[in-house]
């Protein structure tokens, strides 16, 4: 079984990399030979797009005999308040066109969709006007409300953790041992609550903190995971995505502090007076930038991780002068496959760190000490 599962383990790292080389060929909306990525302002413009959210899913793009460009995907619903209340509609109706070209009228509202974001035009304007640095100067941002690839993503993301969680305790029903995905997940459990929360939280205190911790774990885990998949999910990438996750940690920790937590903070123990009045300030600040710290460190390995991986998979265009179609392919291939291996480790360790260190920090917050 042991050596059954390397071959397949093998292949699915491969079928990833040749599903981004893939999109990298076909897809984008930046060209310059019928669709195609072959300049690196192309390249450039295409490993942004990645990074970035969207409003539909484009697994892959072509260009038919008539030289028209085809975009083979999925819409996703666009959910906006405008001056004249809510608008709903599918995101097909832009065409993926996201440099506001294509105006969409929705019950006499008009609307457009520039670098991802949904513009509504002014009363009377027909298309949008861009000053010289491309910026709309007759269209104002919308409030969005819609399902973006990102927000898909993590609805995704809760339903798979519903279903195998459900599944576990499912399984802890009918004997002390669980059945199918719950055998997986157990071990899992087991790790997060004996090498996590109890060394950094206590033995007295680790049960109330379990529920977040475990969310927090396979939430981010699963999201970086979904990220390594051709479907271009970029969720932990998101710095709006890693604030709400820290934000959560920070109130947690806030809510939780004991007295000796605050006393620690505002009234240091056992320092004179004015040590206490230099001090306060500076732990103020260490409160601040914990949760800060925590956001930050997931939102850039995880998009640098992504862009390393696009960079790498466009070396088979930018080297293909100095070593030809092949050379730059295979070389391009080989580098793809290592980091997209190595960014499967990555997905786990970011999800470690985020949970040990927000364990920490509750830990920090509950702690009771003994002055005496």
């Amino acid at each position: 079984m042991t050596i059954a599962k390397k071959p397949i383990y093998f292949l699915t790292v491969l079928a990833i990399v040749f599903s981004s080389f893939a999109a990298f060929a076909g897809g984008g909306e930046t060209s310059s030979n019928e669709g195609q990525i072959n300049t690196q302002e192309g390249i450039n413009a295409y490993i942004k797009h990645h990074l970035a959210d969207s409003h539909d899913f484009t697994l892959y793009s072509y260009t038919n005999d008539a030289g028209e460009r085809k975009h083979v995907g999925f819409p996703l619903p666009v959910i906006v308040w405008t001056s004249k209340g809510l608008k709903t509609f599918m995101s097909s109706s832009f065409h993926h066109n996201d440099d506001g070209h294509v105006v969409v009228e929705k019950e006499g509202v008009k609307l457009a969709k520039i670098h991802s974001k949904i513009y509504e035009l002014e009363e009377g304007a027909e298309h949008v006007s861009f000053d010289e640095h491309h910026h709309a100067t007759n269209a104002h941002k919308a409030l969005d409300f819609s399902i973006t690839k990102s927000v898909m993503g993590m609805l995704l993301a809760g339903l798979l953790m519903f279903l195998g969680f459900g599944s576990l305790a499912r399984g802890y029903k009918k004997g002390a041992i669980p059945t199918g995905v719950g055998r997986i997940l157990e071990p899992l459990v087991i790790y997060v609550r004996d090498e996590i929360a109890r060394p950094n939280i206590g033995e007295k205190h680790y049960r109330k903190f379990m529920g977040f911790l475990l969310t927090v774990f396979f939430f981010i885990w699963i999201l970086n995971l979904m990220g390594l998949t051709p479907l271009g999910f970029n969720v932990t990438g998101q710095i709006a995505v890693t604030v709400c996750l820290a934000l959560f940690t920070f109130i947690i920790v806030q809510f939780s502090g004991n007295k000796d937590y605050w006393k620690h903070i505002f009234w240091m123990p056992n320092v004179p007076v004015p040590m206490k009045i230099i001090l306060a300030p500076i732990e103020v600040l260490g409160m601040l930038t914990k949760p800060f710290a925590l956001l930050i460190r997931l939102f850039a390995n995880m998009t640098a991780g992504h862009f390393v991986v696009m960079s790498l998979i466009a070396l088979m265009i930018t080297l293909k002068s100095q070593f030809g179609a092949v050379g730059s392919t295979g070389l391009s291939l080989a580098l793809a496959l290592f980091i997209s291996v190595i960014e499967i480790l990555v997905a786990f360790l970011q999800a470690f760190i985020f949970t040990m260190l927000s364990s920490l920090f509750i830990g920090m917050a509950v702690e009771e000490h003994d002055h005496h």
